[in-house]
């Protein structure tokens, strides 16, 4: 089966490739370093042409205030040019709660992004993940002031990529679900704990200090972020992804 992903040279595309790809499939990834541009059209229709299946993994550069305009366009793009080309299933990826969070710009946009597709004629998929564990020290670096690291006690329930990945091109190879998948990591962990097993795996003597009001998600309550009764949990524990992690480095 031909499979388009667009955004496929990221941190979820590529993998996402490379797992159909060893499958059988033929997935072919598409990003503005191969010519495609989902802003413009460029080169989009070229590559959806003769695709059963589109996969879009594009992202928003931004986290703020611009980043609905860029999942509006982009998706307008996409849906138009896959309708012209007769794909017949279409995936996106998206965010455990993403619709319960809209005082976030950026889970604002992705819940438009959602609307969009759940709206048109062709039938699709969303996988719905929860925080990747690439992303803690991003997260960490946001909120950090000299020695001293202030985040929320937000329950997260991260998940690695490479998981996601897998998620993502399972629901690619089948039918479409016409709704929603969840996917969320095996572990529940308040984010100022997680901020401190992390610094602690790595010798890091930055002190954290809970502050329920700090960084993005000092604005959630509650555990919308978390995977309900009917997530799919993923097998990558933090503890052994960090192992892994550090290995590589």
């Amino acid at each position: 089966m031909k499979i388009a992903v667009a955004g496929g040279t990221g941190l979820i595309g590529s993998k996402v490739v490379e797992k159909l790809n060893a499958a059988g499939h033929q997935a072919v990834p598409h990003s503005q370093s191969t010519g495609v541009d989902v802003l413009t059209g460029e080169g989009l229709q070229k590559a959806v042409d003769g695709a059963e299946v589109l996969v879009n993994l594009t992202n928003s550069p931004t986290f703020d205030e611009a980043s609905p305009a860029f999942f509006r366009t982009s998706m307008e793009k996409l849906l138009a040019a896959a309708e012209r080309a007769g794909v017949r299933h279409f995936v996106i990826l998206s965010i455990v709660g993403v619709d319960q969070v809209s005082e976030l710009d950026y889970y604002r946009a992705k819940a438009l992004q959602e609307e969009l597709l759940a709206a048109c004629p062709i039938p699709y998929s969303i996988v719905r993940a929860t925080q990747f564990m690439e992303f803690v020290d991003a997260i960490l670096s946001w909120t950090t002031e000299g020695d001293t690291v202030r985040l929320p006690g937000t329950p997260v329930q991260v998940i690695a990529a490479q998981d996601v990945a897998d998620a993502v091109a399972e629901v690619a190879a089948g039918a479409p679900l016409r709704g929603i998948r969840n996917i969320a990591g095996p572990e529940v962990f308040p984010l100022d704990e997680l901020g401190r097993i992390t610094l602690a795996a790595r010798g890091d003597r930055h002190t954290v200090v809970r502050d329920d009001n700090a960084g993005m998600f000092g604005v959630i309550r509650g555990d919308v972020l978390i995977g309900k009764e009917d997530a799919r949990l993923a097998p990558t524990r933090y503890a052994d992804w960090m192992a892994a992690h550090q290995r590589r480095q």
